[in-house]
Order: structure tokens, then C-alpha cells, then sequence
């Protein structure tokens, strides 16, 4: 019941924002796109969620022992949470309810969420170094070559035989977080594969709704929309993400001969399109619980009365 009174709180919230008439531009930019289309980028959008709990499944195969409905709740629900809790810190509910449901330790969840984050950003930066507008040939390929030998070469690093262990105190705590991170590095047997998929499909949809909203190609619109998930994956955030994410967009899309405004306008619209359904899908998996696997532990359901 508590889950159900914050929800109603919240999407009343929403409308009172969305109520101001300040807003009117963002409506007046989905006012041309059809209903068909907003659908079809949701369910685009879901299957990406879909993608990153095969990912998870992947790598704690052994924890969730096929249980993909519970890792799709808790993906939804930690992908709600990194849109609405400023500064990151929203990324504690991935192993929290790891833990939870899972009994998965925190350390543990913790190190493979950094592993997930990186290839992330490792995916994402060789794609703004493709479609960037305005770049140098030497400039893109160095940039390219450069992500794709740290890629290779960080979880072979952490692989390396070390004698950390030996140092001094904090050191050999570092010793421990590095031995910690090379599990997490090579423990998915297709995480590379998961990350790019993902990322494809995420954000060619986006793309396309940009390009919607602005009116023009997909081409054109494209870089803004690797640009606004490039300024999204910056380990500082506002609330919701709002300002780096539509300043990554205009950014791209200037190059592109997009004026500011305008290109600031549409990333706004599509940000928010994007939290809606974070928030959206993340309120519907919150209100049915997932049974945990820890014995004599209660399900991270809603509380009793």
C-alpha cells in the first residue's frame, strides 16, 4: 500500500511540473510524431532492459540459477533509480538488491557493476569517435585504437600475477578490490557481446526519435544521441541526469548545423521520454516482489501490514 501511495505521490508530481507552461515547447515537440512511433521506441527501449539482464544473468549464472524474471525486476528497478537519484547514487540499488534477492555479496556486485560501467563507456566512446561530426581522421582512428587497447588490456592487468597482498595496509586492501575486480572481469562468457547489442539497439532508437522530433534524418540526428549517452555515462550527475545529458546532444548536433536551441529543445524531449519509461517500468517491477533465495529472509516485497 505504501509502494502504491508513493507512486500516486510522485506521478503527481510530475503532472504539476508538467502542468507549467514553460513546458509547452517539449509537448509542442512530440506534437508531430504518431502514437505508433512513441510504441515502437518503448518497446525498443524495453528490449534493451531485456538485453542488460541477459547480461546479468551472464555473468551471476551460478546465483540466479535461471531466475530471469527476478533479474529483469532488479534491472528495472536499478535503471529507474540511476534517472531519479542525483550524483550517481542511484547506482547502489544494483548490488543492494543483488544481495537481496540473490544473496549475491556487495563487494562482489559492486566490482562487476564497475566492470559493466566501464564496458559501457568503452562501447560508447568508440562510437562518438565514429560518428562525431567534425573530427580528424588521425584523430578518430587514435581515439578508436586507443579505447579498444584499454579495453583489451585493463582486465589482463587485473589478471597479472601481483604481490599486493604483501604491501602495506592499504595496499594490500587494494590488492584485495583488484583481486575482486578480476573475477568480475572474467566471470561473463558474452558480456562484450550483451554491452554491444545493447548500446546498438539503444541507441539507434534513440536516434530515431531525435531524429523525429527534430524533423530531419536519421544521419543528422544520430551523433546527438551517442553524444547525450557519452555526457550521460560521466561519473557526476545532476538530478536525473538533466543538463550534461542535453548539452552532450546540442553539442553533437551543432556540428551538424542544428542550432543550439533547437538541438537543446529535442534532447530535453527525449531525456524526458527516456526517465518516463525508466521510471515507469521501474515502478511496475517495484510493486511485485521478488522472492529471495537467502534462507529465513523475507521477499523484497511490500511491506505487511
Amino acid at each position: 500500500m505504501k509502494r502504491a501511495i508513493s507512486i500516486v505521490v510522485t506521478l503527481a508530481l510530475l503532472a504539476w511540473l508538467a502542468s507549467d507552461s514553460r513546458w509547452k515547447m517539449v509537448g509542442d515537440a512530440f506534437a508531430s510524431i504518431k502514437p505508433g512511433a512513441f510504441v515502437a521506441v518503448a518497446a525498443a527501449l524495453f528490449v534493451t532492459y531485456v538485453l542488460r539482464a541477459l547480461r546479468v544473468c551472464d555473468e551471476f549464472r551460478d546465483d540466479v540459477s535461471g531466475r530471469f524474471g527476478a533479474v529483469l525486476r532488479v534491472i528495472l528497478i536499478h535503471n529507474a533509480m540511476i534517472n531519479v537519484v542525483p550524483f550517481r547514487g542511484g547506482e547502489t540499488a544494483f548490488p543492494i538488491l543483488l544481495r537481496q534477492v540473490f544473496g549475491v555479496s556487495v563487494v562482489r556486485a559492486s566490482a562487476s557493476l564497475l566492470w559493466f560501467r566501464l564496458q559501457d563507456a568503452f562501447v560508447v566512446g568508440v562510437l562518438a569517435c565514429l560518428v562525431w561530426p567534425g573530427l580528424h581522421p588521425a584523430l578518430r582512428a587514435a581515439g578508436i585504437a586507443a579505447l579498444i587497447a584499454a579495453a583489451w588490456y585493463l582486465p589482463r592487468w587485473a589478471r597479472a600475477p601481483h604481490d599486493w597482498a604483501a604491501g602495506g595496509r592499504i595496499v594490500s586492501k587494494l590488492g584485495k578490490l583488484r583481486d575482486i575486480f578480476t573475477e568480475a572481469t572474467g566471470r561473463s562468457r558474452y558480456g562484450w557481446w550483451w554491452t554491444i547489442a545493447n548500446w546498438a539497439l539503444k541507441l539507434g532508437v534513440q536516434g530515431w526519435l531525435l531524429a523525429m522530433l527534430l524533423n530531419t534524418s536519421f544521419q543528422t540526428a544520430f551523433p546527438g544521441a551517442v553524444g547525450a549517452e557519452a555526457a550521460a555515462i560521466l561519473p557526476v550527475q545532476g538530478v536525473a541526469g538533466f543538463g550534461t545529458y542535453e548539452a552532450g546532444a546540442a553539442a553533437a548536433l551543432l556540428y551538424s548545423g542544428i542550432a543550439m536551441k533547437d538541438g537543446l529543445q529535442a534532447a530535453l524531449a527525449l531525456h524526458l521520454f527516456i526517465l518516463c519509461s525508466a521510471v515507469a517500468t521501474g515502478a511496475i517491477a517495484w510493486l511485485f516482489p521478488s522472492k529471495s533465495t537467502l534462507p529465513q529472509t523475507p521477499a523484497a516485497g511490500p511491506a505487511r501490514k
